[in-house]
């Protein structure tokens, strides 16, 4: 479970393609501090478990499934990533409920700047619009945002300079790939209700 309030800006050292799946080595000293093999780490949204440590850096196996999932697949030797660390029982939820498990993967469509903030509009799939509402939560690259407003293809969030710092949202530009994750209440909230309207194919979670 993590909360998606970023701990650190880390670097993809290396990426080894294997046949179904990618071996990545990523570079992040404050998520590695204390970490032990078969932990969790969610980079840019998507929660991995660490294989192997050493140095500041951690290895992460990533299959195939979320390779298709997420655009992990995207990133290269030199990619800056977000990386969090699972949230600590009895800790402050700072963000939302965030699992690590991305719904769907968006784009930036554009920014726009002013002088203390930035609005950022992000594409949006059209089996998740249901789900993203004005003012309610939603993960952009494992980040923990309020949605400004929710269109059926796309929303907007408003990012603050801490978060233009510290996170990769700093950075992408018009056209990049973002993992998005939804709120997983409303997820529950739906299927308890009853409600089937799915896209064609779309598995039931």
């Amino acid at each position: 479970m993590f909360t998606g309030i970023v701990e650190e800006l880390g670097e993809v050292t290396s990426v080894e393609k294997l046949a179904d799946a990618s071996r990545f080595r990523l570079r992040g000293r404050v998520v590695t501090e204390g970490a032990k093999h078969g932990d969790s780490i969610a980079v840019n949204g998507v929660c991995l478990t660490v294989v192997d440590l050493g140095d500041g850096e951690f290895t992460a196996d990533v299959m195939a499934e979320t390779l298709n999932r997420s655009s992990l697949g995207a990133l290269d030797t030199g990619s800056r990533v977000n990386l969090e660390r699972p949230m600590a029982v009895g800790g402050r939820l700072g963000g939302h409920i965030v699992q690590g498990h991305v719904d769907g993967t968006g784009h930036i469509v554009e920014r726009r700047i002013s002088e203390n903030w930035e609005i950022v509009k992000v594409s949006l799939p059209a089996h998740l619009s249901r789900y993203v509402v004005e003012k309610g939560s939603i993960t952009v690259d494992g980040v923990s945002l309020t949605v400004v407003d929710a269109g059926t293809d796309y929303f907007t969030i408003s990012l603050i300079p801490t978060t233009l710092a510290l996170t990769t949202l700093g950075i992408k530009e018009p056209g990049d790939p973002v993992n998005l994750e939804v709120d997983v209440i409303a997820k529950y909230v739906e299927r308890l209700l009853g409600n089937t309207a799915r896209e064609p194919g779309e598995p039931v979670r």
